[in-house]
């Protein structure tokens, strides 16, 4: 196919924002493939998402035409491509979307004409071989088209639903797209190959008219305003521009094709480049996520990268790769992406430190759940069995972390199906025991009605950074998903006012108490929350009278309960600030909860913060609260945020003019929450624990003011309840301790030394005991008194003296069973396995285990079948595959 002269990926990209620039479009960064507080999507999923509240109407752009190149990731829900990355030529799960937008100014003309300019007279892509389709009902898209472009009339088709309506999820903005489909086979081709799922067919480019909302019954409400949203694959286009047949051949991908050949010795070919595609593309992906702040967990959006990473490390197993390999491929991410993501390289560490720690967590993962999985499936063979049980899929998932896909993997190659309908069953069991409590289940149930009456104009403003006291209209009160005029005693609802001065949680700092009281009743509000922007709803219940819409209310915030948060929430201020210092300028904040009774700050860091530099920050903190700084809060432009050294809240939701928050210069933070005016109103501050969440995310927890003093009086009483205990001054106390500590480790050392000695005898005694089972000589005995510890001890004594052969021990201790296992290198060659072999004898305990070929332990529920278990070891070695 003949297009322009050869362009490389940076320049394609460069050259699609040249052309938006001169169509007087404002070129915008990336969002962060991370989501504001959006209930629908985990990750950025389109170039839309964070224009999604200009589309509702919450708020408005300071542009009216903006273009840029979005950092996208699917991986879940409605746009999932998971299952196809690396398999055909053209999913990822990251990439880039070439976009151009359009807020109530130009509509379907502009879009379709600019878009046919950029491919045919600016790329150069043949007419011939481009296809237009539109909306089944959409006349005046096909009208456009005709007009507008000299596209042939022929090459315009109608589709359904299916193919030409956009949707960003199940809820939010919508409407009808024009596609513009390219025909990359060798003579080309007729209308049945478009939308039909051929790699050598191809959208290209998606022209979305968002003019609907799709509301949570699934009906579709008008907009207020029209507008255009279009996204084009970057990656797809680019191949496209260099003539390749796959997006893995341009020239976005080879560098990576290249280094997995050069790292493991093997040709892009076969299995072997279906595992480097993967890899390929998974590598962008995890990347991009850390350096925006997401780390390996196991929830939410941090269990997609987990997911992601596992798959990857399975793949790579493909490759021979035993060792941790991820963050070798890192450079060139860096190499490929990080100019025009430049976060990529200024978060060059945590991505690294990510990587390796969570491949060298998953490889003692992977083992112990390839165990099991191996088990499994000897038994389903030797059944003659065809479907992975969805217990044992649930298992390898909760216990051993295995995402449901990767046992779907592993099932396939074994020409075996997972039972996903038992897997999803057992997952509902779980979500339900963790369902959301009333505060979300109104963010979430009720968000259908709280939309329309947004849509509908009602807006309750916040007027309580000055003032805890408000007298406002009652505009509508909820009870049960539903609007009533008025609630009665003992209702419990929402009221929303057109005022007020309660603070909705926010930020992680929680939402104000206090009452509502009218003329005829009183409302005792329990919590305060912002299901959306300008809507602040008001939880609780009548507790006297009735109050009714529309009548005049008095609003009154919990003061005392307001003063202690809003000193938990300066401190944690100045613990962010004291954190960059002492620990790392690089550490961002990864969650927090502002109360009255404490603070809880989580920060991304890779290992435990040391007592001395917990000392120093705690030190630091009541240094700034002792200047009695003050505390001062101006509004600014978000445009200028970016390089101004101003913190922005990772995870947040900014409009185009925000908040900060200014102490002293040495903290300066994006913030719509409440603070004190000085730094003396904190009074005290204490850090009480420091701890890990997850891997990479540390947390500390602390205390200010009343609940700082009440701590420190804990303490107090603590260190003279242990100075009378011990009949010593309370500077002598750290001395005695020491001392028992000393005494307490001879007398361990004493009674090691026992057990040592009692071991090599009964070593000794079992050494005599060996039997033959065909032609395998083996050990099994019950080892009174024995735990796994003990056990341990007399197998390592006995394998020595026990050079072909197979040991099983089995013991009880603390109303468990124990088990260990050893198998020679002979035999082990023989196909004899400790893991599995410990497997089967456990299971008769009531419980598993697994471990290498070689030696294995286990545990089990029931103790009392420890010898039963033990007398199965012949039978089992007899009848072993």
């Amino acid at each position: 196919m003949n297009t322009a002269n050869y362009m490389t990926s940076t320049e394609i990209r460069q050259s699609f924002l040249d052309f938006f620039k001169s169509k007087q479009h404002a070129i915008v960064p990336s969002s962060p493939v991370v989501l504001p507080t959006d209930p629908t999507l985990l990750f950025t999923n389109a170039g839309m998402n964070q224009f999604k509240d200009i589309f509702l109407g919450a708020r408005e752009s300071q542009d009216r035409r903006v273009a840029n190149t979005q950092k996208c990731i699917r991986v879940s829900g409605k746009h999932n491509d998971l299952e196809e990355v690396g398999i055909d030529t053209y999913h990822h799960t990251f990439f880039e979307m070439l976009g151009n937008w359009s807020f109530g100014d130009y509509y379907k003309r502009e879009a379709i004409e600019w878009a046919w300019e950029l491919l045919t007279d600016v790329w150069g892509l043949p007419k011939d071989r481009l296809w237009a389709t539109v909306y089944k009902d959409d006349d005046e898209a096909e009208a456009l088209w005709k007009e507008v472009t000299d596209i042939n009339p022929k090459q315009i088709l109608r589709f359904d639903e299916k193919d030409n309506f956009w949707e960003m999820g199940d809820t939010g903005p919508c409407g009808p797209c024009s596609e513009i489909h390219i025909d990359l086979t060798a003579e080309g081709c007729g209308p049945e190959l478009v939308n039909a799922g051929s790699p050598e067919v191809i959208e290209l480019w998606n022209l979305v008219f968002i003019q609907y909302n799709r509301k949570t019954d699934g009906s579709l409400e008008p907009l207020a305003s029209k507008h255009v949203d279009t996204g084009m694959g970057f990656e797809r286009v680019a191949a496209v521009l260099q003539g390749k047949k796959s997006n893995y051949d341009s020239d976005v991908f080879t560098p990576f094709l290249d280094k997995l050949q050069e790292m493991s010795g093997q040709k892009y070919e076969g299995d072997a480049a279906i595992a480097m595609r993967v890899i390929s593309d998974h590598i962008r992906a995890l990347s991009v996520a850390i350096a925006d702040g997401v780390l390996p967990s196991n929830e939410g959006r941090g269990y997609v990268l987990r997911r992601l990473l596992r798959r990857a490390v399975r793949y790579g197993r493909k490759l021979d790769f035993t060792q941790p390999f991820m963050g070798d491929l890192f450079p060139v991410v860096e190499n490929v992406l990080g100019d025009v993501f430049p976060e990529l390289r200024q978060n060059r560490e945590r991505v690294l430190r990510a990587l390796k720690a969570e491949e060298e967590s998953f490889a003692a993962t992977l083992d112990r759940g390839m165990a099991l999985f191996d088990e499994v499936v000897a038994e389903l063979k030797k059944e003659k069995q065809s479907l992975f049980p969805g217990d044992q899929a649930f298992k390898l998932y909760d216990t051993y972390g295995f995402p449901v896909d990767l046992t779907t993997l592993m099932a396939t190659e074994q020409n075996l199906a997972v039972d996903h309908e038992r897997f999803e069953s057992l997952m509902e069991q779980q979500r339900e025991r963790a369902r959301l409590d009333r505060k979300d289940a109104v963010m979430a149930g009720d968000m259908d009605l709280i939309r329309k009456l947004h849509a509908d104009g009602v807006r309750s403003a916040f007027d309580g950074y000055g003032a805890l006291e408000k007298e406002a209209e009652l505009l509508v009160a909820l009870s049960g998903g539903e609007q009533k005029n008025e609630l009665a005693e003992g209702e419990t609802g929402e009221l929303i006012l057109a005022e007020t001065p309660f603070y909705a949680e926010a930020g992680g700092q929680l939402g104000d108490h206090g009452v509502i009281r009218g003329p005829e009743g009183e409302f005792e509000v329990w919590d305060t929350q912002r299901p959306i922007e300008g809507i602040t709803l008001h939880i609780g219940k009548v507790i006297q009278g009735r109050l009714k819409a529309g009548e005049r209310v008095g609003a009154v915030v919990d003061g005392e309960r307001r003063a202690h948060v809003q000193h938990h929430h300066t401190a944690t201020h100045l613990l962010n600030a004291a954190l960059r210092e002492f620990v790392s300028a690089t550490v961002r904040q990864a969650g927090s909860l502002v109360a009255p009774d404490r603070l809880r700050f989580d920060f991304t860091h890779y290992e435990a913060v040391t007592p001395d530099k917990l000392e120093a920050i705690e030190h630091r903190v009541n240094k700034w609260i002792m200047d009695d700084t003050p505390v001062k809060t101006y509004t600014m432009a978000y445009k200028d945020v970016p390089d101004s050294g101003i913190i922005a809240v990772f995870d947040e939701k900014y409009g185009d003019e925000v908040r900060v928050v200014d102490i002293g210069g040495y903290s300066r933070e994006l913030c719509g929450g409440t603070h004190v005016r000085e730094t003396g109103q904190l009074g005290f501050f204490r850090v009480v624990g420091e701890s890990s969440v997850a891997a990479g995310i540390r947390r500390i927890e602390a205390v200010c003011g009343w609940p700082a003093y009440e701590w420190t009086q804990r303490e107090h009483s603590l260190v003279r309840s242990l100075a009378q205990r011990f009949s010593a001054p309370p500077e002598d106390l750290l001395k005695r301790v020491e001392a028992l500590i000393e005494q307490n480790k001879k007398l361990e050392k004493a009674v090691k030394q026992q057990a040592a000695s009692a071991s090599k005898d009964v070593a000794a005694s079992l050494v005599q005991k060996v039997r033959d089972v065909g032609d395998i000589p083996f050990i099994a005995e019950v080892i009174e008194g024995q735990g796994i510890e003990g056990l341990r001890g007399i197998l390592d004594q006995i394998r020595p003296a026990v050079k072909s052969g197979v040991i099983v021990l089995g013991g009880a201790s603390d109303g468990k069973a124990a088990f260990v296992a050893s198998v020679s290198d002979d035999l082990v060659k023989r196909g004899v396995h400790a893991g599995k072999l410990i497997g089967q004898v456990a299971k008769i305990a009531g419980g598993g285990g697994g471990g290498q070929p070689n030696k294995a332990q286990a545990g089990g529920k029931e103790p009392g079948k420890v010898p039963e278990a033990i007398a199965k070891v012949p039978d089992i070695l007899k009848n072993r595959e």
